[in-house]
């Protein structure tokens, strides 16, 4: 355990995880989640108490490649270092993908930023065990063609609270996606979502209602009078969790 009274430097941490153990992201009164997990092993390693700061919050059972954190210390251990003393600490299933200093007054939530989430579809007679943690299973024939028109709809700057949960505090339910892309992989269906930012369960409900379209449920053009009346019942449902990863964070 290492303390100092050097001055204090900001860490940028890139963190991958699987989320299917963790109540999400965020700090829960209810149970362990990755936030929680990084907090209790940096005061290990370090002697702090920390309190990290994530770039994106991601739901229970959600994984991300590259969720961002950053947190003050006083260490005069090197930024480049913790990641390596710091995953001896974690659980097998949080792994720090990289660490260093930033500015002082970085903070991942005041930078423009991309970000791209996959939401993966395992399409097959039978489920396949070793997916059922990272992606959806379903034995419904999807119309693929029609899923890659009605996501062009959702391309550009839209107000998408039709797409938000209902109950999230947020200021604006405006955002804009720079591409939604519908990509097959064998019997993978791979739905790819790059955006400025992201309301609570957006991308998920993005998924549901193109699965939505897929199954002849809804046309393509119905996602474009989705958008317009603004309304979450108007959407398809909010697909699992466990189908969802944060794959790439880009600071632009």
């Amino acid at each position: 355990m290492e303390k100092s009274e050097s001055k204090t430097k900001r860490v940028r941490l890139v963190v991958a995880y699987d989320g299917t153990n963790y109540h999400g992201w965020q700090l829960q009164d209810n149970g362990v989640t990755i936030e929680s997990e990084l907090n209790r092993c940096l005061f290990d390693l370090l002697g702090e108490e920390i309190q990290v700061t994530g770039a994106s919050r991601t739901d229970a059972g959600v994984h991300a490649l590259c969720n961002i954190a950053v947190f003050d210390t006083r260490s005069r251990m090197p930024a480049e270092k913790i990641s390596y003393a710091l995953n001896q600490r974690l659980p097998e299933d949080i792994r720090i993908q990289k660490s260093e200093q930033v500015a002082d007054d970085w903070h991942p939530r005041r930078c423009e930023s991309r970000k791209t989430y996959e939401y993966r579809i395992y399409r097959a007679e039978f489920p396949m065990p070793v997916k059922r943690l990272y992606s959806y299973f379903t034995y419904h024939a999807l119309n693929v063609d029609a899923m890659k028109r009605a996501a062009e709809y959702l391309v550009g700057e839209h107000d998408f609270k039709s797409f938000c949960q209902t109950g999230a505090q947020v200021k604006s339910t405006v955002r804009t996606l720079y591409s939604v892309e519908v990509e097959e992989q064998g019997a993978d269906l791979v739905l790819r979502v790059c955006g400025s930012g992201f309301l609570y369960n957006m991308v998920r409900i993005i998924a549901g209602t193109l699965m939505e379209v897929g199954r002849g449920r809804k046309s393509p053009e119905d996602v474009m009078s989705i958008l317009e009346v603004r309304d979450r019942m108007a959407a398809g449902p909010t697909a699992p969790a466990q189908g969802l990863t944060l794959v790439r964070y880009d600071f632009v």
